[in-house]
């Protein structure tokens, strides 16, 4: 089979091998799938069809967002009949199997016979797969496995993806490329297939697509409940509104990714611009040609069709028309810009804006800016709702303590993205520093500032007041207090120690539950420890092909006791070995197993 760029490194260690499923399925002792109804379907039944394997967990989210739409491909495809896909499941009850197979409209394994752990470790070895998820394997009607990476190409293409062959993903692929080099704002937005050559206004009426040929085209991906996409589009309507005052030939076109024509109508009703029609189908394939990674985006289509800009929502709210014609010479002028005012920052250019020239302490105390000049400043990005910064919190905490136990001239100023007082002030009482008062307009050019996309997001700026890093968060999390003050000078000084730390152990271990697994010493940077079930960071002992990963001394034990009886009852660790140690960091599973598998955690936009 020919190969495929598009498709992962990982996918083409397996493609176009031939695998016969119907023997692994009856050596593991199934010889029948079943439906939601409770259906029984032999396997014999499915011969000649198009197969996918698809690995989920309904405590995962990314697994939840993605089935949702495999559901809305399966359902298209559903006439042809004949693709199918097979459900085996990642969950840890029968009751939550249960209840995410309802949603699945294909057949699955049954629970009982995936609760044994070999069965998975079959399936994974069948598959040659990394134990992660979600993930989908598809086989042609030979039993050929097309790719492992069924997520990414469902996700990129969708039902245009059928029959889901080598040649038709290569077909595709040379569509897109061809499609970029003759791209016209007349082919991004008008649609030969419904013959639909024009955009609409708010008020309903239809406006030609060629009205906006020779213009400069913002297109304007939206979903109305994200609030990002709330609180930039005010932003938005003021720059639209400015450039149409001083006559300059700029449109926006709204994509909404809304799923409900009330909402779209809603967000729209208040826009002085143009749009797609609700739910067309042009919107997920734009979302798709443009590779979509967030909301809001905002691309931008020069006036000879080109794309110029793939995302310039940022440097809308940063630099208002500044930033137009939104022309790559434009761009390295404000970048010039920015670089000339990083070098003369200072930290009440950073933090005062007007009579807002003070952060607060506990019970409200006003403490001003001026009190803080010469110290070493981290501005600390987070939310109550935010899952990840309850987890990263206490490492903070821990490190904040250590370094002002050294009297270091340290502070941390809380920077909120609650949504109301009340959850403020639970944030703010866990804390031991300042912060900004809730709902404090500072914040807003704060994010700006920093490109604040994700949270929790760590700032550190140095006693001159220059920025020294927006990475913070990841040094904390690697090397806690010991990163501090965060310079590259005590970076390499941290990293030198780790390295001379590492000379003393071997740089492959076996693992002690499978004789046949090497784990390779590598740089980590933060995982689960599939022995202790801690956390850990900087070096870890991996197999990349099953994804296990040990803490060193977890991996030098695990080595040791190699040697004895595999029946022998876990010891406890040898006194003086604390597992992990300052190695552990504060991330945890959703799952109460980890099953040797990395879990994701989402950030909110």
């Amino acid at each position: 089979m020919a190969d495929v760029e598009m498709m992962s490194s990982d996918s083409e260690s397996i493609d176009g091998d031939s695998y016969d499923f119907r023997s692994l399925l009856s050596s593991l002792e199934i010889d029948f799938l079943i439906r939601n109804n409770g259906d029984q379907v032999k396997i014999d039944s499915l011969e000649g069809k198009k197969l996918g394997f698809y690995f989920s967990d309904k405590e995962d989210e990314i697994c939840q967002i993605f089935t949702q739409k495999l559901v809305n491909v399966y359902k298209e495809l559903s006439s042809k009949g004949d693709f199918e896909i097979i459900f085996a499941s990642w969950d840890y009850s029968d009751d939550t199997f249960e209840e995410f197979f309802s949603e699945m409209p294909w057949l699955a394994i049954p629970f009982q016979l995936l609760y044994l752990e070999d069965t998975l470790d079959e399936l994974d070895d069948f598959f040659f797969q990394e134990r992660d998820v979600p993930r989908l394997v598809i086989l042609d009607e030979h039993g050929m496995v097309v790719t492992d990476d069924g997520v990414s190409l469902i996700q990129k293409y969708g039902v245009d993806g059928y029959p889901f062959s080598a040649e038709r993903f290569k077909e595709l692929k040379e569509e897109e490329e061809k499609a970029r080099r003759e791209q016209t704002i007349r082919s991004i937005l008008a649609s030969p297939s419904s013959s639909r050559d024009f955009v609409i206004s708010s008020d309903g009426n239809k406006v030609p697509v060629s009205k906006l040929e020779g213009k400069t085209v913002g297109l304007y991906f939206s979903l109305s409940s994200c609030k990002s996409c709330v609180d930039f589009t005010p932003k938005l309507v003021e720059v639209y509104k400015k450039l149409e005052e001083k006559g300059e030939s700029f449109e926006i076109v709204l994509i909404s990714l809304d799923d409900e024509e009330k909402s779209f109508k809603e967000s729209f009703g208040g826009m002085p611009w143009l749009a797609l029609p609700f739910k067309d189908k042009s919107c997920e394939k734009l979302a798709r040609y443009f590779e979509l990674s967030t909301t809001p985006t905002v691309v931008v289509i020069g006036p000879d069709g080109k794309t110029l800009q793939s995302n310039v929502a940022e440097d809308m709210e940063e630099h208002g028309i500044q930033a137009y014609p939104f022309t790559p010479q434009k761009f390295a002028e404000l970048a010039e810009m920015e670089k000339a005012k990083e070098m003369v920052q200072t930290l009440e250019s950073i933090l005062v804006s007007g009579d807002l020239d003070f952060v607060i302490g506990k019970d409200g105390v006003r403490i001003p800016v001026s009190d803080l000049v010469g110290k070493n400043i981290l501005l600390y990005f987070s939310a109550h709702h935010c899952l990840g910064c309850h987890h990263f919190l206490p490492k903070l905490i821990e490190s904040y303590h250590e370094i002002k136990a050294k009297d270091e001239p340290l502070e941390v100023v809380f920077i909120s993205s609650d949504n109301d007082q009340a959850s403020f002030d639970k944030s703010f009482s866990e804390m031991p520093w300042l912060a900004l008062p809730f709902g404090d307009a500072r914040k807003s050019s704060l994010s700006r500032r920093f490109k604040v996309i994700g949270i929790p997001m760590l700032v550190a700026i140095g006693s001159s007041g220059r920025t020294v890093t927006k990475e913070a968060k990841d040094l904390i999390t690697m090397y806690r207090a010991k990163a501090y003050p965060f310079t590259e000078e005590r970076l390499k000084e941290v990293e030198a120690e780790y390295e001379e730390m590492a000379k003393e152990w071997p740089e492959k271990v076996k693992y002690r539950w499978d004789k046949k697994r090497e784990l390779t010493l590598m740089h980590m940077m933060h995982y689960r420890c599939d022995e202790c079930n801690e956390y850990g960071q900087v070096w870890a002992y991996r197999c990349k092909e099953r994804d296990i990963k040990l803490h060193p001394k977890c991996g030098l034990e695990a080595e040791a006791k190699g040697t004895e009886s595999e029946s022998m009852d876990e010891e406890t660790p040898n006194e003086g070995w604390v597992c992990g140690g300052d190695m552990s960091i504060g991330f945890c599973s959703s799952s109460p197993l980890s099953r040797g598998r990395q879990i994701s955690v989402l950030f909110g936009i």
